[in-house]
């Protein structure tokens, strides 16, 4: 029993520290970009990813111990929609745009990164405030709510991304490779086959958190208007 509260206690304890340091880290990213963007207007859509691109590689090396957290049992998710979440932020941050300049300087970049940021917030500080007890129904509401324009737009604004950097994979030929046997691996095709494995783990992905929305919000009470 006292072990069993002693981990539990330790458990929360890591938790609560780790979705406070992404809630940070991505709050520091949303604000920074907002004041820049009062500041200098569109011009500071163009070095986004140059003014903030280290925190987020930073905020979403860190997300891939959620799948450790989930593997373990300390965080009570589904481990396959999470993977395809953050597999889709892996590869677009650190494959499609930090491996290619001219797509650092896009205005979907930023846009992305909005995008992210908002969600994040939302769902670090919901998680945050569970793990110690506290719950608020506009925040149980909106971490459960806001995901539904926002996730979709997420995918299209990856997928644009993808379309806008193809050129410059072609031109520069960054990972693609030849193989043994008059083989070779053209990273171009390799992005528009991913281009269809997105669209189809989006559905998925939306499928599970609707069903997942569903669950927490049934017991939310409801208001019956008087007769």
């Amino acid at each position: 029993m006292v072990f069993s509260c002693i981990y539990r206690y330790r458990k929360n304890t890591y938790l609560f520290i780790y979705y406070l340091i992404q809630f940070c880290g991505h709050s520091w990213i949303f604000t920074n970009m907002t004041v820049r963007f009062f500041s200098f207007g569109e011009d500071s859509m163009v070095d986004t990813f140059y003014a903030i691109g280290l925190v987020m590689r930073v905020c979403q090396s860190i997300s891939l111990l959620e799948l450790l957290h989930i593997c373990v049992g300390i965080e009570p998710n589904h481990l396959l929609p999470r993977f395809l979440q953050l597999t889709e932020r892996i590869i677009i941050l650190f494959v499609v745009i930090t491996s290619q300049e001219e797509v650092q300087e896009k205005y979907v970049v930023c846009v992305l990164f909005i995008f992210w940021n908002l969600l994040d917030m939302v769902r670090y500080t919901y998680s945050m405030l569970s793990v110690i007890g506290i719950s608020y129904a506009v925040l149980t509401w909106l971490s459960q709510t806001l995901w539904m324009p926002i996730y979709p737009l997420c995918v299209l604004a990856e997928a644009f991304a993808i379309y806008q950097s193809l050129p410059y994979f072609e031109s520069s030929g960054t990972y693609s490779t030849e193989l043994p046997f008059d083989l070779a691996i053209y990273f171009p095709y390799v992005l528009k086959m991913y281009l269809m494995m997105l669209f189809i783990g989006m559905y998925f992905t939306y499928s599970h958190l609707y069903s997942e929305r569903r669950d927490v919000l049934q017991g939310f009470p409801v208001k019956k208007k008087k007769v």
